[in-house]
């Protein structure tokens, strides 16, 4: 694995030095007291230190928890409950973080109060002793949690026969070569990029770049750039990403590289935008990018990871549906909204579109996407089943068409206009090309504003950072405009907002039920700004959080941490 700093600086690391890590962590695990099933929270960010402490707890025995470390530091209480939250639903007895994250994490340690309280990474590899338990495909492999992006997350319980078998698929639809190197920029503590890019690459085995989603977001050129100096043929990316990229990435940040060994850029994790996935291949087609290489595909967190993907090296497959049919007897072709193809089922996966009544829907009719497999969870560790009759819900719905399928949203975040069931990324994709407006950053939602007579379409959109774009005056009634030439809807209200205001999950997808929550009380509020002095504020008032529970619990205060200097 070779790690990529910021300015490009490299840390390679072997596998086999990842493995006697893993072992001594393991005996260190064993010795504060974690028993195998034990679960062991993370909160590490891309670093060697996440591997030497995810696959030492899987060799203690243990149950390994990645928890998304904090980086809005404008929204700290918000994080702290969160994952306190976290912390006790998937019943974790130590949390393992980096110095520098666990400096923050006081609040959350008193809130949740785990039994074994929170450790640095750098002494539990200091251990002499190795530990290596083994293990069966029914053991209990990973707690992952859902994205949240309509309800809080729930802690998916995945064993290793689920792992096991998702990363055998994902090998037999890729069909990687000796010449074949993955690289990826998506966190480990999320299902694309633990599962589908590291533990998938163990797996191969298979070389591996990593590089810090902090890092791709301040300088996007260093994932192209990076995937030109490795000769990466396989990465992945949310949607967001591929837009991102093409406004961000100027031609000299990539001058005299070479972009033609990218094979295959899987494009999942959000609904599939037609728009940014074409933007991409226009803007980088000078420096060798093939556009066909990009590969829609569709997963949760209930079934580890994928559950469709398009065929590798196809052009993009979409249609246009008109919203005002869906629900009757099938679907037009001409004008509405595109919506891709996220292809066929992956090896292994069974999909069905139901009904309202349950039954199994013919092709070209809309209805939820029940998805079973070997890799699809069996049950969450907050006491629900996910499963009903072997076959998982997953709240979306879709249609199907030459056996591929075409996700139309999620059934709760849908908007009742004019009596059609509407999906918000329908009003939302008319915004990204409004000077003025942050993009990817707008939710629609439907509401019942005060003395109406029905469902209205409101539209939160934070505007764009100052410098990345002329802001108009009059950007509400833009809004308005382009919203009702694109989709013959006016919106009943428009606000805009600061940047960073609306509400995202870990992975990043904007929450709306949580937005349209906040907006109806009021508490609709951009994140505080955070200085040098307010970052030592926040470590203070950590450590104090971190003194005061220790003084509960009858117990000194382990490790002191000192404060710094601002």
């Amino acid at each position: 694995m070779t790690f990529v700093g910021l300015r490009e600086q490299e840390e390679v690391v072997a596998w086999s030095d990842v493995q006697v890590r893993a072992r001594r962590v393991a005996a260190a695990l064993r010795r504060l007291g974690i028993q195998r099933g034990d679960r062991v929270a993370l909160v590490l960010r891309t670093e060697p230190a996440f591997l030497d402490l995810f696959f030492g707890a899987t060799l203690a025995g243990a149950v390994p928890v990645p928890l998304y470390p904090p980086v809005r530091l404008g929204r700290m209480d918000e994080y702290c409950a969160a994952t306190a939250r976290m912390l006790e639903v998937s019943g974790a007895r130590l949390v393992v973080a980096g110095e520098g994250i666990r400096r923050l994490l006081g609040k959350v340690e008193a809130r949740a109060a785990p039994e074994l309280g929170i450790r640095g990474a750098e002494e539990l590899v200091q251990e002499r002793a190795e530990l290596e338990e083994p293990l069966a495909p029914e053991d209990l492999a990973l707690v992952q949690f859902s994205s949240g992006s309509t309800v809080d997350p729930k802690p998916v319980a995945l064993t290793q026969a689920n792992i096991a078998a998702q990363c055998a698929a994902l090998i037999q639809l890729v069909n990687p070569s000796p010449l074949d190197r993955l690289l990826s920029w998506l966190p480990l503590y999320h299902d694309m990029g633990l599962i589908g890019c590291l533990l998938t690459s163990l797996s191969r085995p298979g070389p591996l770049v990593l590089i810090s989603p902090e890092h791709f977001l301040a300088r996007p050129a260093l994932w192209l750039r990076a995937v030109a100096r490795h000769r990466a043929t396989i990465s992945a990316a949310p949607s967001f990403a591929y837009g991102y990229a093409a406004r961000r990435i100027a031609d000299a940040d990539l001058a005299g590289l070479d972009l033609s060994c990218w094979r295959i850029a899987l494009d999942g994790a959000e609904p599939i935008s037609s728009d940014a996935v074409r933007r991409f291949g226009q803007r980088f087609a000078r420096f060798g990018f093939d556009v066909q290489a990009i590969t829609p595909c569709y997963g949760l967190s209930e079934a580890t990871l994928a559950v469709t993907c398009a065929p590798i090296g196809r052009p993009l497959r979409s249609c246009r549906i008109d919203p005002e049919r869906l629900g009757a007897a099938g679907l037009v072709s001409e004008g509405g909204r595109e919506v891709v193809s996220v292809g066929p089922p992956i090896p292994g996966v069974e999909l069905e579109l139901r009904g309202e009544d349950g039954r199994p829907l013919p092709e070209g009719r809309v209805g939820r996407i029940h998805v079973r497999g070997p890799s699809v969870a069996r049950r969450c560790l907050d006491g629900t089943d996910p499963l009903r009759g072997g076959w998982l819900d997953t709240g979306d719905l879709g249609f199907a068409r030459d056996g591929e399928l075409y996700v139309h949203g999620r059934s709760k975040d849908l908007v009742m206009v004019r009596g059609a069931n509407r999906a918000p990324e329908e009003f939302e994709s008319c915004l990204d090309a409004i000077p003025g407006v942050r993009a990817g950053c707008a939710v629609a939602l439907g509401f019942s504003p005060p003395g109406g007579d029905g469902e209205e379409l409101l539209l939160l959109v934070e505007r764009a950072r100052p410098g990345a774009g002329a802001v108009e005056p009059a950007l509400e009634e833009r809004v308005t405009a382009t919203v009702l030439e694109r989709t013959g809807v006016r919106p009943h209200t428009v606000r805009i907002l600061a940047p960073g205001t609306l509400p995202r999950t870990s992975s990043g997808k904007l929450r709306r039920s949580e937005a349209l929550r906040r907006f109806l009380a009021g508490a609709l509020e951009p994140p505080r700004r955070v200085t040098p002095l307010g970052l030592a504020l926040e470590v203070a008032r950590s450590a104090w959080a971190r003194h005061r529970a220790a003084a509960g619990r009858g117990s000194q205060l382990a490790s002191p941490l000192p404060i710094p200097k601002p």
